[in-house]
């Protein structure tokens, strides 16, 4: 799931501030500490190889981000792709790769327990 800056609703607005809030944008309960992550990613990085492996050989791990610049694609395990760009806030639901469309600045959120063991396993699949 992905949403741009703009489609999200206005809660609150007096001068100088801007409060908006997407409801509902994921669920996180039970997932236990959360990381906060920060992504540089050059265009043409495909994460499929890398999740060889992995259950489905895909990402198992939930995130929650925003794309400072760039644009991604992710595909899930139905093959349905989506993209983001500069600007979208996302919600990726476990089951997926992760292709950079162009160079890309991202800031995620995630359970820190199952995105450690992804990071961990592509380390591996790189060595």
């Amino acid at each position: 799931m992905k949403i741009s800056k703009d489609s999200i609703e206005v809660k609150m607005e007096i001068p100088g501030v801007v409060i908006r809030q997407r409801r509902d944008f994921g669920d996180a309960s039970g997932l236990g500490k959360i990381s906060g992550e920060y992504f540089s990613l050059s265009a043409g990085v495909d994460t499929t190889p890398l999740f060889v492996g992995l259950e489905g050989n895909l990402c198992q791990c939930p995130h929650w981000g925003y794309v400072l610049k760039g644009k991604l694609s992710t595909t899930d395990a139905k093959g349905i792709e989506e993209r983001v760009s500069g600007g979208d806030l996302f919600y990726w639901p476990p089951g997926h790769n992760v292709k950079i469309l162009e160079d890309a600045d991202i800031v995620m959120f995630s359970p820190q327990n199952e995105h450690t063991h992804v990071i961990d396993h592509m380390k591996e699949m790189l060595n």
